[in-house]
């Protein structure tokens, strides 16, 4: 049985809202520029598809959103308005791993089948990748690899992320580092973590037991450190490793 469910994710500088109701076949989708954009439009687009489908948050089975990794103020800001929603509504909420969102948005727009291994990355600024694989077989998700911090030279050499399974490196990446990625040994996709592939992450995780009461809600963070200091700005300008 289909699900009235709700998802949102700004960890990047895009911001997503996808919405499904019980029973129907549609699928209420917002994708737009985000970052300092969100916290100006999120609540009142989200709002928008909620009439669109003709639903109240106290309908919702849950509301699902981007947990992490990705950027400190689009995680916060995810969270905070998923937990407002969910606890006026008293509706549980789905913290959702954003690169397994990589991962599923790239299973779909490639068709995968049984086996499929992914590669997932995502830009976490200061010249560093957040970095996680995972297995889809039988209908499931497997993380083979937890979510980790890498840089972009390290990518073919980590022995946390080996290549010799993965079918497919999927992510925001590949724009951002060019090159220092190294030679393309694996077909790469450029995709982002999107509220529909968090949509049809949820009923499993639903089923898994994963919702949390709205308070008990929190973004996932790889690291604590939001910016570089002017000494270690200075080491990467001038080609030298971080300080």
């Amino acid at each position: 049985m289909s699900l009235n469910l709700l998802a949102l994710d700004t960890s990047t500088e895009r911001m997503s809202i996808a919405l499904q109701r019980r029973g129907l076949a549609t699928t209420w989708v917002h994708e737009a520029p985000g970052g300092a954009l969100t916290s100006l439009h999120l609540i009142e687009q989200i709002q928008l598809l909620m009439a669109q489908a003709g639903l109240g948050f106290g309908q919702l089975d849950a509301i699902a959103f981007g947990a992490g990794p990705g950027s400190f103020t689009g995680l916060r800001s995810a969270c905070a308005v998923a937990q407002g929603l969910g606890y006026g509504a008293h509706v549980p909420l789905l913290p959702v791993d954003t690169l397994l969102a990589v991962a599923e948005e790239a299973r779909m727009q490639v068709d995968a089948g049984e086996g499929f291994e992914v590669l997932a990355l995502l830009d976490a600024r200061m010249d560093e990748m957040y970095a996680a694989t995972y297995r889809h077989s039988a209908g499931a998700w497997t993380c083979l690899q937890a979510p980790g911090l890498i840089r972009p030279e390290q990518l073919a050499t980590d022995p946390r992320f080996a290549l010799g399974q993965i079918q497919l490196v999927a992510g925001n990446v590949f724009g951002v580092y060019g090159e220092r990625l190294g030679s393309p040994v694996l077909p790469r996709l450029d995709v982002w973590p999107t509220a529909g592939a968090m949509l049809r992450l949820a009923p499993a995780m639903l089923a898994a037991g994963a919702a949390v009461p709205a308070e008990q809600a929190l973004p996932t963070y790889i690291r604590d450190k939001v910016a570089q200091t002017t000494q270690e700005r200075l080491a990467l300008k001038s080609g030298g490793g971080p300080v």
